[in-house]
C-alpha cells in the first residue's frame, strides 16, 4: 500500500512539475526586456537603475545575460557585484532578474544569465541540466561580471535562488572570488532527483537509474533525446498536489509569471548527474560569509536547515526565516520579497563594502 501510494504522488510530481507548454507560449508579455515580474524595469531612463542584454561565450556556448547596473552608475566608478544564480526552470527574466534589479537599487552592479542548454542560452540537447553545467554557468558570470565597466572583482557576491541556491553553495566551496554568499529559498537538486521530495522516491532510485542509463545509450547512438517532466499540467492537476512547491509553483510558472523560455523538461540522462549531486557535500568548504533565506512555511526548509547545520568552516553566517512565507512567495509576493531584500541589502552591504561607486 505505501509503495502504491507514493508511486502515485511521484506520478502526480512528474506530471506537475513540468512546463505548460501551450499556456507559456501563448503567454503574451508586453515588457519590452521580456521580464515578468513587478516593477520591472521598461525603459532604460538616465539616473535609473538600467539593464543591459549581453551575450558572451562560455566553454563554446553562448550564453545570454541581463546585467543590471545601479542609477547614476558611472563606468569610471568601483562598484561592489552581485551575481544571481536562478531556479531549476527559471529563466533570468523571472525571480532571478526580480532580485538583480532590486539590489541594483541597491546600488549593485547585478547580472542574471539563462543557463547553458536553457532559456535564451545556447547548448544542444535543449534542457540539458548537469549540476556541472549550472556550477559552471555560475562561475561564468563572475568571469564576465568582473570585466564588465566599473565592476569591482575583489567585492563579488553570491545570490542563489531555489536550485540555483544549491548549485551557489557548491561553487562557492571553491570559487573564493565569492566573498559573499546567500541563498533564498534552497532546493538541493541532487537530493531530490535522487530520493524524490521529502523522500517520496527511495523506492525507486535504481529503476530511474537504469531509465537514465539507457537514455543516455539511445542518444550516443544517435537515437531520440528522451526527456523528463514532459508533458502538460492544468490547473485541476495542481490543486491536487500534496506539496505547496509543486502546487504554487504551477501557478507561478505557468499562469502569473510564465515565460516562454522557461521550463521543467529535463533530459533524461541527466538524471545520472543529477542523482550524484548533492547540495550537503563538502559544506565546510564554505569559509566565506553565508546568509540563507527560507520561508518559514516552505515545505522545502528542510533543505536550507540540512546544508545551514553542515556549513562549518564559516563563523559568519546567518539563517534567516520569512515568517509566513512559503517557497514559492518568497518569488513574487511585496511583503516576502521586501523582507528578502533589506536582509540582503544588510548582508552585502557589512560584507561588500560601498566605495566610490555607490
Amino acid at each position: 500500500m505505501i509503495m502504491k501510494r507514493m508511486n502515485k504522488i511521484t506520478s502526480l510530481i512528474v506530471m506537475f512539475v513540468t512546463t505548460s507548454m501551450i499556456a507559456s507560449a501563448h503567454q503574451k508579455i508586453d515588457n519590452p526586456f521580456g521580464l515578468v515580474y513587478q516593477g520591472a524595469i521598461t525603459e532604460n531612463l538616465s539616473g535609473k537603475v538600467n539593464i543591459h542584454p549581453v551575450n558572451y561565450p562560455l566553454h563554446g556556448i553562448e550564453i545570454s545575460a541581463n546585467v543590471y547596473t545601479p542609477a547614476n552608475y558611472d563606468p569610471a566608478k568601483s562598484y561592489p557585484v552581485i551575481v544571481v544564480a536562478h531556479p531549476n526552470g527559471g529563466v533570468k527574466e523571472q525571480v532571478a532578474g526580480l532580485y538583480a534589479q532590486r539590489l541594483a537599487e541597491s546600488g549593485y552592479i547585478t547580472i542574471a544569465a539563462d543557463a547553458s542548454y536553457q532559456g535564451a542560452s545556447r547548448g544542444e540537447p535543449r534542457n540539458t541540466d548537469k549540476p556541472a553545467f549550472r556550477i559552471e554557468d555560475i562561475r561564468g558570470m563572475a568571469d564576465y561580471i568582473s570585466q564588465y565597466a566599473g565592476a569591482d572583482a575583489e567585492r563579488i557576491g553570491l545570490l542563489g535562488v531555489c536550485g540555483g541556491g544549491g548549485y551557489s553553495l557548491a561553487a562557492a566551496q571553491t570559487d573564493k572570488r565569492f566573498k559573499a554568499v546567500a541563498t533564498l529559498s534552497m532546493f538541493n537538486s541532487g537530493m531530490v532527483r535522487r530520493n524524490g521530495f521529502m523522500d517520496s522516491q527511495l523506492e525507486t532510485i535504481q529503476e530511474r537509474l537504469k531509465q537514465a542509463s539507457d537514455a543516455r545509450a539511445q542518444e550516443a547512438a544517435g537515437g531520440e533525446v528522451l526527456y523528463m517532466a514532459d508533458t502538460e499540467t492544468t490547473d485541476e492537476m495542481a490543486d491536487k498536489m500534496p506539496f505547496d512547491l509543486y502546487r504554487e509553483g504551477h501557478y507561478y510558472y505557468h499562469r502569473t509569471h510564465a515565460h516562454p523560455n522557461s521550463t521543467f523538461r529535463y533530459t533524461t540522462s541527466s538524471l545520472i548527474d543529477l542523482m550524484a549531486f548533492d547540495a550537503n557535500d563538502r559544506m565546510a568548504l564554505i569559509n566565506q560569509p553565508l546568509l540563507m533565506i527560507a520561508g518559514s512555511k516552505a515545505d522545502t526548509y528542510y533543505m536550507t536547515k540540512s546544508a545551514f547545520k553542515l556549513a562549518t568552516g564559516t563563523d559568519k553566517k546567518e539563517l534567516f526565516l520569512i515568517e509566513g512565507a512559503t517557497h514559492i512567495q518568497t518569488y513574487y509576493v511585496p511583503e516576502y520579497v521586501e523582507k528578502a531584500v533589506n536582509k540582503l541589502r544588510e548582508f552585502f552591504g557589512e560584507y561588500l563594502p560601498y566605495s566610490d561607486g555607490i
